[in-house]
């Protein structure tokens, strides 16, 4: 199933549900427990479905034998789970209506976690009777909407419809669903930075799981860089409210994570005695909490290590003892620096306030600064998250740096507008900006190899569209069948035909540098084509397979990277070829889009012909059915020409700004500012502070700009003339009005 499949069943399967909720009297937040459920009972029964089979030949070969053991022990070995008939999927769906579709649910739930004690009381139960209040069909109809999901689906595609489902409840929800879920491409953007290797994950106010489901993902796909030691990651979330608390351990079966979720209040529990504990947090605390009690924080060395944010007047003897943290960001702040051991790291999301807040909080960002904890600070785009539209932050904190200098990124203006108020991170997106942190880290190999990447996609991407260039092409000269349309079409396919010469010139790169590096999604269709390096292994066939576009991005052709460093004079040379081959693509880009220029005025000027005649005619002035064919084909090839571009804009977009394969402070994006320079603007971590802004060039001279300036000054004058003449002319019609009274 590739990216857009996927997204067409989430798309499905939730304007299903979303449309049963309609008729029931539930909110968001009730429906969502049971309707997730219902997505875990189908993955539960996919998982058992695939080792059905094994299962059944054990438990048969031992029967007898002093071996022997239950089918469930047998199932709970093999897959983890073990599903008596009364709670399998098909089961419970062909129910008939006249049974109790609600209460076989719930006697299902129980069953689950009768054998699978960490999900006691997780499961929903008595929340199926609730759906059946206004109409009982409501819950055996879910039954057949998630029967949609293929049988065949994966741990990881369930991950993705189950966090879909949390997104989209999040939000219908509003303010109260924000509380459990952050978009899944800022936890992205957060996890490549921080680059989580294996170990405990911490997560304070862990929502619904996924920033840990993130960080598995993360070390899954950079399996070969962890070379031996041992790979898995080890959640501990805390959470408040208990119904988050079941999504949270939902989420972390469903992904197959081991760990904990505990409910607690973090700011006055400590379950999991959180000192210099684990290797790396994330979370997206509340913001801005002001009714904390500061007695109950003070002393607690989780709070107090850099200090208590305190107001800044005295407390008035009436109020002793009963005083409040003004605002609860630097409790999280300390937390998470606390919370780390001493080689560990952190991301989390803050409101943009904390970076320059004042008095108390000032004096804790000044000991942070001063004890070199913090790494990198981003600003993020407004409108990223379903409850917050101005700008978050994202703060990041290394107890192992090497260096006293803060890295600054500037990230408001690089989004993909979703929706009319939504906006998140495109996967290209998400590379781009981190490797920014990965070139600071000098790590500039993974520089060169994701401009590799890029290239591999845009490469395959226009050997996909070769194929259309033809049956198009046909399309255009059955109807443009004058000159000038045949002229059109021999041109665009001059223009396309260089396509043969940029293959060539590309698999001399590979060549001379060494196979391309695809991504893990994009199993390189172009390896199998043009690379000279042939691949004996199986992995081509993951495409179709159910591994899409939404993975983190390396695979195993990644190990030259991870295993050794490549030479500086490696990277240089690799660069140089790679600005060498972007800048071989440019004039073709350029050449097609003019020739596409000229197709759409060539079929406009058709379609204008045809409506004169019709019109002399006397007929329907309507365009007929081939020429609406082939528009509709146009504007796909034009599409598809977008997509495959795309990849050597991004290449583009880093060449650019990053020319020698290296980290360089970019004006607008990115600044990495010494000690002196955070002193000097008053220990403020706001990245805009540093970064400063792009000021574009408007090719006038001064003396162009000046008579220009005088020009419009001229037509003020005029406009506030006119105001006033206008003005006159209302206070006189008023006093006739008045007067006529």
């Amino acid at each position: 199933m590739n990216k857009e499949q996927l997204k067409k069943l989430e798309a499905d399967l939730w304007s299903a549900a979303d449309k049963l909720r309609a008729n029931s009297d539930l909110k968001s937040s009730e429906y969502a427990t049971p309707v997730l459920g219902l997505i875990f009972l189908k993955f539960a029964d996919n998982n058992y479905r695939r080792h059905e089979q094994a299962i059944l030949a054990e438990y048969q070969q031992l029967q007898g034998t002093r071996r022997e053991k239950p089918v469930s022990e047998i199932a709970i070995e093999k897959c983890g789970f073990y599903l008596p008939d009364h709670t399998r999927y098909d089961y419970l769906l062909n129910l008939p209506e006249e049974k109790d579709i609600a209460k076989a649910l719930k006697e299902a739930m129980k069953a689950i976690e009768e054998y699978k004690p960490e999900l006691e009381g997780v499961l929903p139960k008595d929340e199926y009777a609730a759906l059946t209040r206004t109409d009982k069909t409501i819950p055996q109809q879910l039954l057949r909407t998630f029967a949609d999901i293929p049988a065949n689906a994966t741990g990881d595609l369930f991950g993705q419809i189950y966090e879909y489902f949390l997104s989209e409840f999040a939000r219908s929800e509003g303010q109260k669903g924000g509380e459990f879920f952050t978009p899944r491409s800022v936890v992205r953007l957060m996890v490549e930075i921080i680059e989580p290797h294996g170990g405990k994950v911490f997560d304070p106010a862990c929502g619904s799981g996924g920033m840990f489901v993130q960080s598995a993902q993360f070390i899954e796909a950079h399996r070969n860089e962890l070379k031996g030691a041992d790979r898995g990651v080890y959640v501990c979330g805390q959470e408040k409210t208990q119904d988050t608390v079941k999504l949270a351990k939902m989420n972390l079966a469903v992904n197959g994570l081991r760990g904990e979720i505990k409910q607690a209040n973090t700011y006055y529990e400590d379950p999991y005695d959180s000192f210099e504990q684990f290797d790396y947090v994330l979370a997206n605390p509340p913001f801005n909490v002001d009714d904390v009690s500061l007695s109950s924080v003070e002393k607690d060395r989780r709070f107090n290590t850099y200090g208590i944010p305190r107001n800044k007047s005295k407390v008035k003897k009436a109020d002793e003892g009963k005083e409040t943290v003004p605002n609860g960001n630097y409790l999280w702040i300390s937390l998470f620096a606390t919370s780390l051991k001493p080689q560990g790291r952190a991301a989390l999301v803050m409101a943009n306030s904390a970076s320059d807040a004042r008095h108390s909080e000032a004096d804790i960002r000044k000991t942070l600064i001063e004890q070199n904890l913090i790494y990198a600070m981003l600003t993020l785009p407004s409108n990223m998250f379903y409850t917050v539209t101005l700008p978050a932050t994202l703060w990041f904190f290394d107890k192992a740096k090497n260096d006293d200098r803060i890295l600054f990124i500037d990230a408001r203006n690089i989004f993909t507008q979703i929706d009319r108020a939504h906006r998140e991170f495109s996967e290209e997106h998400i590379r781009n900006i981190a490797i920014i942190s990965h070139l600071h880290k000098g790590q500039r190999e993974k520089f060169v190899q994701l401009i590799d990447r890029y290239f591999t996609a845009g490469m395959e991407r226009l050997i996909e569209n070769n194929e259309k260039i033809e049956p198009v092409c046909a399309q255009l000269l059955d109807v443009l069948d004058d000159a000038g349309g045949k002229q059109a079409v021999e041109e665009l396919l001059q223009h396309w035909a260089e396509l043969d010469k940029l293959k060539t010139r590309y698999q001399h790169y590979l060549q001379q540098n060494g196979s391309a590096i695809p991504n893990a999604c994009e199993e390189s269709y172009v390896q199998h084509k043009i690379s000279p390096v042939g691949r004996n292994d199986n992995r081509g066939d993951r495409i179709g397979s159910g591994v899409t576009d939404n993975s983190v991005i390396p695979n195993d052709s990644e190990e030259s990277y991870a295993d050794t460093e490549s030479s500086a004079a490696t990277v240089n040379a690799r660069n140089q070829a790679q600005h060498q081959l972007r800048n071989a693509f440019d004039p073709f880009f350029s050449a097609l889009h003019e020739g596409l220029k000229r197709l759409d005025k060539t079929v406009r000027q058709h379609e204008k012909q045809q409506t004169e005649q019709a019109q002399q005619e006397g007929k329907r002035t309507a365009t007929d059915r081939r020429t609406k064919a082939l528009k509709t084909a146009l504007e796909e090839l034009h599409q598809d020409m977008k997509n495959a571009e795309l990849y050597f804009q991004h290449i583009h977009w880093l060449q650019e700004r990053f020319p020698n394969a290296q980290y360089e402070d970019v004006t607008g994006l990115c600044k990495l500012a010494t000690p002196d320079e955070v002193q000097e603007q008053d220990y403020s971590l706001n990245p805009g502070r540093y970064v400063g802004v792009v000021i574009e060039e408007d090719g006038k001279s001064e003396e162009e700009f000046i008579a220009e300036l005088l020009a419009m000054n001229d037509e003020l004058v005029q406009l506030n003339d006119e105001a006033r003449r206008l003005e006159t002319v209302i206070a006189h019609n008023v006093v006739q009005i008045v007067g006529d009274e």
